[in-house]
């Protein structure tokens, strides 16, 4: 899907120079940082989900643990 990203001249500059260190066009740098960063948050909003889940579960067992 086509998409227009706009970006600051500092913004632009340190990605163009870190795809010309990785030999990399700009566009194939700012996607995986795209990619990168869906799934970094996906992880993280799936491991707060569960303990806010699970947590109270073990809330005894875990604070006994914690003396």
């Amino acid at each position: 899907m086509p998409m227009t990203l706009r970006l600051s001249d500092a913004e632009a500059d340190a990605l163009r120079r870190r795809a010309e260190l990785e030999h990399r066009s700009m566009q194939d740098v700012a996607r995986q940082a795209v990619r990168e960063y869906v799934e970094n948050h996906s992880r993280a909003e799936l491991l707060d989900h569960v303990l806010d889940e699970e947590l109270p579960r073990y809330a005894e067992a875990l604070e006994r643990l914690g003396q």
